[in-house]
């Protein structure tokens, strides 16, 4: 019950405009993990970009179980297998980024779509996490059943081998 395990991986690319670069950035985002992403829209205007509240501007895919540790798999290793501690909150949940999509292993740069990078938030749970999801008495975690950025780090170098850096 206290092996770590990957709860969920989000992969989200913000464009910050709707049109061609958005639905360039769906194609990045489809090709990458074989789902189709669901467009973000923006919270609230911001005049200086150009922005209006509920306009859409970036795309995002939840990603779970089997298909969520493939693609943490090859995004680890765009990312070059690194991660700093600071990345990793005291949740054990952790954040990374990926500066090009041509950085996975297998995709071709295509002057039609461009060049975009990518965000990747990584759920980390135990067995037993269930109990703070459920619909019927949803109940706390205790403290000691919670993961660690320490526990995290084991997981990430024990599974993937991912140098955490401290």
């Amino acid at each position: 019950m206290l092996k770590p395990r990957i709860g969920k991986v989000v992969v989200n690319v913000s464009v910050g405009e709707g049109g061609e670069e958005l639905r360039a950035a769906e194609m990045v985002v489809e090709e990458l993990t074989g789902r189709t992403p669901v467009r973000t829209r923006a919270k609230k205007s911001i005049r200086p970009f150009n922005i209006k509240k509920g306009e859409p501007i970036g795309c995002m895919v939840t990603l779970r179980g089997e298909e969520a540790t493939s693609f943490l798999e090859s995004a680890l290793k765009a990312a070059e297998k690194n991660i700093e501690l600071r990345s990793i909150d005291r949740e054990g949940n952790f954040s990374l980024g990926v500066k090009e999509h041509t950085n996975f292993e297998g995709v071709e740069y295509d002057p039609e779509i461009g060049i975009h990078g990518l965000d990747v938030s990584v759920q980390m749970e135990r067995p037993g996490y269930r109990v703070k999801r459920r619909r019927i008495r949803p109940s706390k975690v205790g403290s000691h059943h919670r993961l660690t950025p320490d526990d995290t780090a084991k997981f990430l170098d024990d599974e993937f081998g991912v140098e955490v850096e401290r």
